[in-house]
């Protein structure tokens, strides 16, 4: 299994020798490698078993080091940078030709971020090139909030988890670009979107495609327990399951049902705050996977702040269900 550690002077020297680190985030925790390595990509690919069609985000430090990647900065997203770096925003910017296609999918914008976690942005002050960190997961699967599931998935195929502890924020983050004059939310994520719109007005959402996606993290199943995930209205799903005889879990924001064990239900906020649902999402969805039953059944959030991202995710978990 992975080294957990805190040592950065490990990390960087793995890192600079074309090997793959995961790291933390305030999102979910990323597997690392050289982004401007070929090398280092391929192996991104190879050990996530990610398809090469589906982009990578590049982390970097600073707003300036971001610019030396981007032929264009569109004032725009500027501002958004400038507000909300470090944080839970990715931007897609066109691209120079120092990144290399196979990070961006042969595409021309680059999905760039600069994260809020201070032992990865030491790491990243630390280097003479960015990250590339998709989350540090098999493909498809439920993304991982602590080293200890990134260990749990892929700790035989790298050497190293960098330990930052669990994930604050919880979700992917937001992704935005443009197409002309008009912003788009091409990913919603751990930024709201009226934080977005207070700044730069009106945006709009683009639904995410099933292939050959625009910008990272867009396939229509994601995010995905092992266990067959089903979404709908607990209070019906319940008694219908109940009446069936098949076992289950439920995943809810706030309510619990007395004829199903604690195990096998888990909430996700008592107070019903998106924010703290968003944080638990993942690893509560983990922990459901883990208890061998027939299916996991889920609601979705109210539709405002961070409850739309919390759906998004929802949905593409209970895709293929």
């Amino acid at each position: 299994m992975a080294i957990i550690s805190k040592d950065l002077s490990l990390a960087k020297s793995l890192l600079e020798n074309s090997q793959l680190v995961a790291i933390p985030t305030e999102t979910v925790y990323g597997l690392a490698g050289n982004a401007l390595d070929s090398l280092a990509i391929a192996s991104i690919f190879e050990t996530k078993k990610r398809p090469s069609f589906d982009p990578l985000i590049v982390h970097v430090a600073s707003i300036d080091k971001a610019e030396s990647y981007c032929s264009e900065f569109p004032e725009p997203l500027g501002r958004l940078a400038e507000a909300f770096w470090p944080g839970p925003l990715t931007l897609l910017l066109p691209k120079t030709a120092q990144i290399p296609d196979l990070v961006t999918s042969g595409l021309d914008r680059v999905a760039i971020r600069v994260p809020n976690h201070p032992q990865t942005l030491a790491l990243l002050y630390s280097l003479d090139f960015p990250l590339a960190a998709p989350s540090a997961n098999p493909f498809g699967y439920i993304s991982p909030t602590t080293p200890e599931h990134v260990n749990a998935q892929l700790g035989m195929y790298i050497p190293m988890i960098l330990d930052g502890g669990p994930c604050e924020v919880g979700l992917e983050s937001t992704i935005v670009g443009m197409e002309g004059d008009q912003l788009i939310i091409y990913r919603l994520g751990g930024l709201a979107i009226d934080a977005i719109e207070a700044v730069v007005g009106k945006v709009m959402i683009r639904d995410h495609s099933s292939s050959n996606p625009q910008a990272p993290g867009l396939l229509e199943s994601h995010y995905a327990p092992k266990t067959p995930f089903v979404l709908g209205d607990l209070e019906v799903l319940i008694p219908a399951y109940l009446e069936r005889g098949d076992s289950f879990a439920v995943l809810s924001l706030c309510d619990k049902w007395d004829l199903i064990s604690n195990s096998r239900q888990l909430i996700l906020s008592k107070k019903s705050d998106l924010k703290e649902a968003a944080a638990s999402l993942f690893s509560h969805m983990r922990l459901l996977d883990e208890q061998k039953v027939a299916v996991i059944l889920a609601e979705l959030m109210p539709e405002i702040g961070l409850g739309k991202a919390i759906n998004d995710r929802l949905k593409r978990a209970s895709a293929k269900s």
